[in-house]
């Protein structure tokens, strides 16, 4: 059964903009819990733009389902995945000014870092899943580099889908076949929503988690958010 990991990064951003303690970052994270969601994804930039370094040690004793910790391997990032020990840390190759992601890590050419990135985690007993573009020599690579489990970065499929969702999912299927023949689990996340979910969980059941962050708080905008988890959910096990 695929997990919903709920990134609430966007609930935080809300918060800096005006300052204080409105939206309640950690409420919102358990409620999240209370509402279904199965896990809860943060992903902490240098400039804490959103999710503060304070939020992640706040949080983490807090959550009952399971703490996914995405972001660039820098040394603080490291250091705070090390202490606040996540169930998952998920490696991402974002640049420090960057937006939002958009890139998944070349594990052949950067496989000597992420090899120690991953010792580093699994030492510590962190689950390792490493951000990757659509294509099975990445996550073959990431299998050489030590890593647990790859998520798929899935914006060119969520670009695609209403043009042809046939040819937009062809690639995402072929490197999920090979992770599987490779023993990684398998992760997905960045541009999924309700439109886009249902078709990529019917066609890719044995996705171990999809990570939702912008479009599920966006929706929660029109539908609250207890109704919203539920309408994702209703998106991944109606297949």
């Amino acid at each position: 059964m695929t997990r919903l990991s709920v990134n609430i990064n966007k609930i935080a951003t809300l918060r800096n903009a005006r300052g204080g303690n409105v939206p309640d970052v950690t409420k919102a994270a358990l409620d999240c819990e209370r509402f279904g969601a199965e896990g809860i994804t943060v992903h902490p930039r240098p400039d804490e733009r959103h999710i503060r370094y304070s939020d992640v040690r706040t949080i983490r004793p807090l959550i009952t389902t399971e703490f996914n910790i995405e972001g660039n391997p820098i040394g603080s990032f490291t250091a705070l995945v090390c202490e606040v020990v996540p169930d998952q840390v998920t490696l991402v190759p974002d640049a420090h000014d960057a937006i939002t992601s958009n890139a998944g890590w070349d594990t052949i050419r950067n496989r000597a870092f992420l090899t120690r990135m991953c010792k580093t985690f699994k030492d510590r007993g962190i689950r390792t899943s490493i951000f990757i573009d659509p294509k099975p020599e990445m996550a073959e690579g990431a299998m050489l580099c030590g890593a647990d489990r790859v998520e798929l970065y899935t914006a060119s499929y969520a670009e695609g889908y209403e043009k042809d969702r046939e040819a937009a999912i062809e690639p995402f299927l072929r490197t999920a076949e090979a992770v599987r023949e490779l023993g990684l689990g398998l992760n997905a996340g960045h541009d999924l929503n309700l439109d886009n979910l249902g078709y990529f969980i019917d066609t890719i059941p044995w996705t171990d988690e999809v990570s939702i962050g912008h479009a599920l708080i966006s929706d929660a905008l029109y539908l609250g958010l207890e109704k919203t988890i539920e309408e994702y959910l209703v998106r991944i096990r109606k297949f």
